[in-house]
């Protein structure tokens, strides 16, 4: 791949705003409609908003880390990023469509490159049902919620809940119940790509739920659809020894900050 025109976008914070001027300087700026590739200059927060906002234009985004976690970014140079960019490694992931129908007959849509997760609103458990592909699996799970995540974002919210980590190729997707109280040893499970999954909230009156598509929220939720949208591409660089499937085989070994 060749990427003469380069557009750089940044994070609010003094490393990614220096990293800014220093590479706009030594290679120029192209506004990211005119750009062959898109650099992003930040933590994985920003890497996310990244994705959202340039998901629908085609082009690959590269992260760079200039924040606090990285697990999505490459690491910083300004030396050769022509080069580096040439030799990237591209990862097409798609990310997880949620349909929500609110308490008040209200629908929403959002899409979600991590996950789609269900969040009790007040101090009373949530009690949720789910199904998969039209038939119900489990009936009554008692929690602080419940979550659905694609292979990029099983490393995110999804492991911090004791979630488990999937290939980025493996074609499928974990659910992962949130502080579960009933069932009690419930874990969760591993679903194929192609599911279509259904939460619908119980007494929720009493137990008000809320619905994440990543960074959109939908308050007061009476049920939520959650599928993979294949229709959607999105399109991430990453230098070869960083390959992301690498990286995230790597994290299910890793002890470091355990």
């Amino acid at each position: 791949m060749s990427f003469s025109r380069i557009a750089f976008i940044a994070a609010e914070s003094a490393p990614a705003r220096k990293a800014l001027g220093a590479l706009t300087r030594k290679y120029g700026q192209t506004k990211p409609a005119k750009a062959d590739v898109i650099v992003a200059l930040g933590g994985d927060g920003f890497m996310l908003e990244a994705l959202h906002a340039h998901m629908n234009s085609g082009r690959p985004i590269f992260g760079m880390h200039r924040g606090t976690v990285g697990f999505l970014m490459n690491p910083y140079n300004d030396m050769k990023l022509p080069q580096r960019l040439a030799a990237a490694q591209e990862v097409v992931v798609h990310p997880l469509r949620m349909d929500t129908l609110g308490h008040d007959g209200r629908k929403h849509t959002a899409l979600a490159i991590n996950e789609v997760s269900m969040l009790r609103q007040t101090r009373q458990a949530a009690k949720i049902r789910i199904s998969i592909d039209g038939r119900v699996r489990m009936k009554e799970l008692i929690c602080d919620g419940a979550l659905i995540c694609t292979p990029a974002g099983s490393t995110a919210y999804n492991l911090s809940v004791h979630g488990p980590v999937l290939p980025l190729d493996s074609n499928i997707l974990a659910l992962t119940p949130i502080a579960p109280f009933r069932p009690r040893r419930w874990r969760g499970a591993i679903l194929p790509h192609t599911a279509v999954v259904k939460f619908q909230i119980l007494e929720r009156g009493k137990r008000p739920v809320s619905a994440v598509a990543d960074r959109d929220e939908v308050r007061d939720v009476a049920q939520v659809t959650v599928s993979e949208d294949r229709a959607v591409k999105i399109r991430m660089l990453f230098d070869p020894e960083m390959n992301l499937g690498e990286r995230i085989l790597t994290e299910q070994f890793s002890s470091e900050n355990a």
